[in-house]
């Protein structure tokens, strides 16, 4: 939007653009101005370009085995002072995480050897009238008391 704003504005002017597109003309202004001034943004925004690139370096030399928590340790043995979400945060933005122990979250333990029940509704769950077809569960077995 700003784009089309900027490459636009000498046909129109910026604020009768903006009157027609859902952007007032300050966001325009304030965009440009961050543009040519990075200095100019928000100090949360400097503190995660340079925790970010911390966080990956302490990643990159643990050979990418450290987790939030170990990450966010490092960082406050080398002196920095960060919140443990925040770390999260940023390496949940940078896309980055640590090694899990054990295997993986398994949800489904199927096996190709057992004998499947045989698909008697042929996965149509659709009834005409009640007492048509009646759907159970069971696959998990009670234990008694």
């Amino acid at each position: 939007m700003v784009d089309f704003i900027h490459n636009n504005k000498e046909l129109y002017g910026v604020e009768a653009i903006c009157r027609i597109l859902p952007i007032a003309p300050s966001t325009y202004y304030r965009t440009l101005d961050l543009c040519e001034n990075p200095e100019h943004r928000a100090k949360r925004d400097l503190h995660d370009l340079h925790h970010a690139e911390e966080i990956k370096q302490i990643w990159k030399e643990s050979s990418g085995r450290y987790g939030v928590r170990k990450v966010w340790q490092k960082l406050k043995r080398e002196g920095y002072i960060i919140a443990r979400c925040t770390v999260a945060r940023l390496m949940q933005k940078l896309g980055i995480q640590g090694v899990w122990r054990g295997k993986n979250k398994q949800t489904t333990r199927s096996r190709d050897d057992q004998k499947r029940a045989d698909d008697l509704v042929k996965r149509n769950f659709t009834a005409d009238h009640p007492d048509q077809l009646w759907v159970s569960d069971f696959s998990v077995p009670q234990q008694a008391a």
